[in-house]
């Protein structure tokens, strides 16, 4: 069901700092993109070197957790064959990427979050 760890959100009250201070491990800055459409909050996707997996920086206060994002075949499917369990709760329902494909998130009975992206 699930492929790959795409990538981890992490929060930071200062984006630039931040940036700096992961590029200076040697990442790099991919891209940036705003979280919600008050264009208060933005998402920084920092790119290791040689890999296709990033660490996304995230400025929201009310998002102070770590949020996996985990590639899965078929976001819709993934949902409908786990929407029956009592133990997963649902952030939010499969919704259209703008990049493409959909994404959904969940809450693990443990109280992990996982971004589910794919088509």
């Amino acid at each position: 069901m699930w492929k790959r760890i795409e990538c981890v959100a992490i929060y930071t009250e200062d984006l630039e700092s931040s940036i700096a201070f992961y590029e200076s491990l040697g990442l790099t800055k991919a891209w940036e993109a705003w979280q919600d459409e008050e264009r208060r909050w933005k998402l920084v996707g920092m790119r290791y070197p040689g890999g296709n997996s990033e660490l996304v920086l995230k400025n929201d206060p009310s998002r102070k957790f770590a949020e996996t994002e985990i590639v899965v075949k078929d976001v819709r499917e993934t949902y409908r064959a786990l929407s029956s369990r009592t133990d997963v709760h649902w952030i939010r329902p499969p919704f259209p990427n703008s990049l493409g494909g959909h994404v959904a998130v969940m809450q693990a009975p443990d109280g992990n979050v996982f971004v589910l992206v794919g088509s």
